[in-house]
């Protein structure tokens, strides 16, 4: 779902009542978790938590007026997503995710290449995507991505 929204908080007002409280915690998790230097804010119409321009200069190559990308949350039609480049582009990261998964008997993970679909709200694991939140520094995903993507 798409929502008009400048800011994250506003994006949170503007979501189904059954979601906040959910959303909420999700984001309270990444925060909590994010390294230094990653920012809190709107991109492409989703809360993200990116590389600002202050620090990456560049911005993200598809789009250079938007910043660096890491993790992005949303609420979706039928689930709550949750991207992170690093899942899509690391794969150990990924296999570091499935195993985590599996130790807390979360069920099958619905994912695809960026994306967690997290459909049984009431069950989202905040302390293991807060963790993941936490497994790569700014200057190692500047890093990653300046090796990886040709400009």
């Amino acid at each position: 779902m798409t929502y008009q929204a400048a800011t994250v908080d506003e994006y949170c007002a503007a979501i189904p009542e059954d979601r906040r409280e959910p959303f909420g915690r999700l984001r309270r998790a990444v925060l909590e978790n994010l390294p230094e230097g990653f920012e809190e804010t709107i991109s492409y119409r989703l809360p993200s938590y990116v590389v600002p321009h202050s620090i990456y200069p560049a911005g993200y190559h598809c789009k250079p007026e938007e910043p660096l990308p890491y993790i992005s949350i949303a609420s979706q039609k039928h689930f709550i997503a949750y991207y992170h480049g690093g899942i899509y582009s690391m794969p150990e990261l990924a296999e570091w995710l499935r195993g985590e998964w599996a130790r807390l008997g979360m069920g099958k993970l619905d994912m695809g290449k960026s994306c967690i679909r997290l459909k049984k709200i009431e069950r989202i694991p905040c302390d293991l995507l807060g963790e993941l939140a936490s497994k790569i520094t700014v200057d190692e995903w500047i890093a990653f991505y300046e090796k990886t993507v040709k400009r």
